[in-house]
């Protein structure tokens, strides 16, 4: 009968925070007797439910938590409602008072009884059990703190019933806050325990650990409507709310005030001299040594480097100049990177969980960089087979210059006027790549032209000496001089001599200005496009 009186009780409690029914009532006001027959109502039902079985007992205890539910309504609506009749509220409230007080009881009675089943196999379901029915008396006492409230405002001296109930959460809350430490250390260890297993977790681990969570959240909450009550009755809670705080790591203007604040702020600072005290020297002393280890890896980088560069340098292989810095930087940067593992393994970090987050963390920066990979592997490719290499003219692009720079990444290209473009490498290897020097020997193709009535023999001695006696111009290959084409205006002979590649514009510009000179002292003519035109007159 009291489990039943406790359910109704439960649920009226529940809907005490619903402002519309109230808002409804109070637009129209209830008489007082409706109140006193629903508490008849209430007792006549608890009455029936001893001779009540199965459904029928179901159906009646529905009716007892509708009514309460009403009961409880009308009881705020009624506070609310000015004057207040006093004469009439006075005993309903004690009435009620006392009900609460029995449901109380109730309570009280089934905790021993689930206590006493503790030590049983079923440890965690019986303290499940426990947290809650805590759970459902926190209802009941704010039930009580509102019914004395109540009272007070019709005149009733309720003080040492409010001590009494003061001295009863200060003893609750005490217990709540160890329980809710002792829940989350029982629920670390038991999440601990079910990572270890790893695939191999139970459904028991797994069942324990969600039955923990639940408790911790039913204790939690049943703590925090202890500190409201306590706070409402001017008790401190400040060591209360901490504990609140340290669970759910909420900020709230209730839980972060500055008593809080001071004392968490304490906590962590005694902690943290406690923890440098117990543990400084020993990291201090690892920190040593990690800068240290760091510093000996910088250095025998640098070292290594430095013998790489005379390795590569002095090959008989003629390495090109990207591969001699990628084999440079490589040296350095490997054992440098050798060097912080070791230093960090110094620190405790563990290597082999580290190096597979830095090889996940490629992938995913792969994917987000794949333009600049492709830079990167159009590097290695001019790389590996070295098209070109720093200081060769190219024309690349739809770019002509000369290579200032490259890396893995792109190339550095001064043109011929003196501009620095800087070129994305898979631009060059996905395009024609001219090496203008690369050869040791470039031939300068030109033509000139000479006119019709011109000796044709005189010409080509005159052309011929003026190649061989350029002092640029090389031996062997010998150079061409031939007639070429019969033009519409001019005979045409092509001259090609064979050059440096550093000597090609030179030895353009100077034969050029040479011919046209020698030919006006030869008095060669140098024919130029002609139209002649004629006019016919024809008579009348």
């Amino acid at each position: 009968m009291l489990r039943t009186l406790a359910l109704a009780l439960v649920t009226m409690m529940a809907l005490a925070h619903l402002p519309a029914t109230a808002d409804e009532a109070l637009q129209t006001p209830l008489p007082l007797t409706e109140l006193t027959q629903l508490q008849q109502t209430i007792d006549l039902d608890i009455a029936k439910l001893g001779n009540a079985n199965g459904e029928m007992k179901q159906f009646i205890e529905y009716r007892i938590k509708e009514h309460a539910n009403q009961v409880h309504d009308k009881f705020k609506v009624l506070m609310k409602q000015q004057p207040l009749d006093k004469a009439a509220l006075l005993p309903l409230l004690q009435k009620h008072l006392a009900f609460i007080d029995k449901v109380a009881d109730y309570y009280a009675a089934d905790i021993d009884q689930f206590k006493q089943q503790l030590g049983s196999d079923n440890d965690t379901g019986v303290m499940y059990k426990l947290a809650m029915r805590d759970r459902q008396r926190d209802e009941i006492l704010g039930a009580k703190y509102e019914t004395l409230t109540w009272l007070n405002e019709l005149g009733e001296d309720t003080q040492a019933i409010k001590t009494q109930l003061t001295t009863q959460l200060l003893k609750r809350s005490d217990m709540l806050n160890s329980l809710v430490h002792f829940t989350q250390d029982k629920l670390k260890l038991a999440v601990d325990e079910a990572a270890k297993a790893g695939k191999d977790v139970t459904a028991e681990q797994t069942a324990l650990v969600t039955n923990l969570n639940e408790r911790l959240s039913l204790t939690s909450a049943s703590l925090s409507v202890a500190i409201e009550l306590l706070d409402a009755l001017s008790q401190d809670t400040t060591v209360l709310k901490q504990t609140l705080f340290s669970i759910s790591g909420d900020i709230t203007q209730d839980v972060l005030n500055v008593d809080v604040a001071s004392n968490l702020l304490d906590e962590w600072w005694n902690k943290a001299k406690n923890q440098l005290l117990d543990n400084g020297p020993g990291l201090l002393f690892k920190l040593f040594v990690f800068l240290l280890i760091l510093f000996l890896a910088h250095l025998a980088g640098k070292a290594v480097q430095r013998i790489v560069k005379k390795m590569v340098s002095n090959s008989k292989l003629k390495f090109s100049k990207l591969l001699q810095d990628f084999f440079i930087s490589l040296s350095g940067k490997t054992v440098f990177a050798l060097g912080l593992m070791i230093a960090l393994s110094q620190l405790g970090f563990e290597l082999g969980p580290l190096l597979a987050g830095f090889g996940v963390a490629g992938v995913i920066i792969g994917f987000a960089l794949q333009d600049t990979l492709s830079n990167f592997a159009s590097g290695m490719m001019i790389l590996i087979y070295r098209p070109y290499d720093v200081g060769d003219l190219i024309n690349a692009a739809g770019v002509t210059g000369k290579v200032s720079q490259m890396s893995l990444v792109s190339t550095t290209i001064k043109t011929l006027d003196n501009q620095r473009l800087i070129i994305p490498n898979n631009k060059i290897w996905g395009d024609t790549i001219n090496n203008i020097t690369v050869e040791h020997q470039r031939r300068v193709d030109m033509t000139f032209g000479i006119g019709y009535g011109d000796n044709i023999e005189h010409a080509e001695q005159v052309l011929r000496g003026i190649v061989e006696e350029h002092p640029k111009v090389l031996k062997q290959p010998e150079p061409t001089v031939k007639l070429h084409l019969l033009g519409e205006s001019s005979v045409d002979f092509v001259v090609r001599p064979w050059v440096k590649p550093e000597d090609y514009w030179d030895v353009y510009w100077d034969i050029t200005r040479a011919v046209k000179m020698r030919f006006d002292q030869e008095q060669i003519s140098i024919p130029f496009p002609q139209r002649d035109v004629h006019i016919y007159q024809t008579e009348k």
